[in-house]
């Protein structure tokens, strides 16, 4: 299953890991993805949405 939000489509970011010694490494910045029961089209499914979109109310959760 991806890292990916069902929304907006938000997925990993890379970027790098600087240690004192300036040893560089990649690593990968993860969203923030909940599992959530949401109205879709009058009917109920589960999605991994972000947090960002369920804050900002792009997701109407079910009762």
């Amino acid at each position: 299953m991806s890292k990916r939000c069902e929304i907006c489509g938000k997925g990993s970011a890379f970027g790098r890991n600087i240690s004192h010694a300036h040893n560089v490494t990649s690593r990968r910045f993860q969203p923030n993805l909940q599992s959530v029961r949401a109205v879709v089209a009058g009917a109920t499914r589960r999605m991994r949405v972000c947090t960002r979109c369920l804050r900002s109310n792009k997701v109407v959760k079910a009762a």
